[in-house]
């Protein structure tokens, strides 16, 4: 397989991860945002991709919810998702997992324990903060939240998402010591 289709193969294979992590029920909250399991592909595909393939895989992913396909949790899809209280998270899906990866890039990731503290800092940072911050710009653009009412609600979200920042780290760490080839922050295999 040459490079570019194995790029297409893997861009797609972690767009359709995510799509599976939204067949796992969603748990509503008041605020108008769900919690879902699909932030821990975001940040799986962040800390296990380059970073424009990582953006690409989310991006895959919401254009074809945006053409109705319905790969949000909960069966969602159609225009309308981005149009709901949770649009600001569902847009910094695509930019947290450009930013882990980038993340991933600066950080050792040599020996899988290295790799594993790596993904789990890279997911906080990209998968966690970038991806609250324009949830809590959503919130407040499109639910008409105060900026401190936007930022407590999202603040529901993060112990969930520390959880799932140790997940992606012990794939990452499985990761590294089963593929070894596996080029973990962005090196030229893959």
């Amino acid at each position: 397989m040459n490079n570019s289709s194995r790029q297409i193969a893997t861009v797609s294979l972690f767009a359709a991860l995510i799509a599976v992590f939204g067949l796992i029920p969603k748990i509503d909250l008041p605020l108008g945002v769900p919690i879902t399991l699909q932030t821990l592909g975001v940040m799986l595909a962040g800390a296990l991709l380059r970073p424009r393939q990582a953006f690409l895989a989310v991006a895959l992913l919401l254009a074809a919810v945006a053409l109705g396909l319905p790969l949000l949790s909960g069966g969602r899809g159609g225009p309308a998702v981005f149009f709901a209280p949770s649009a600001g998270y569902l847009i910094g899906w695509p930019l947290g997992a450009w930013v882990t990866a980038l993340v991933m890039q600066a950080l050792p990731t040599a020996a899988p324990r290295r790799a594993a503290v790596s993904a789990f800092f890279a997911a906080v940072a990209g998968g966690l903060l970038v991806v609250h911050a324009c949830g809590v710009v959503g919130l407040m653009l499109i639910a008409q939240l105060p900026a401190a009412k936007a930022l407590l609600g999202t603040l529901l979200f993060v112990p969930g998402d520390l959880i799932k920042a140790v997940v992606t780290a012990g794939v990452v760490h499985t990761v590294a010591r089963g593929l070894p080839d596996w080029q973990l922050g962005g090196g030229n295999a893959r």
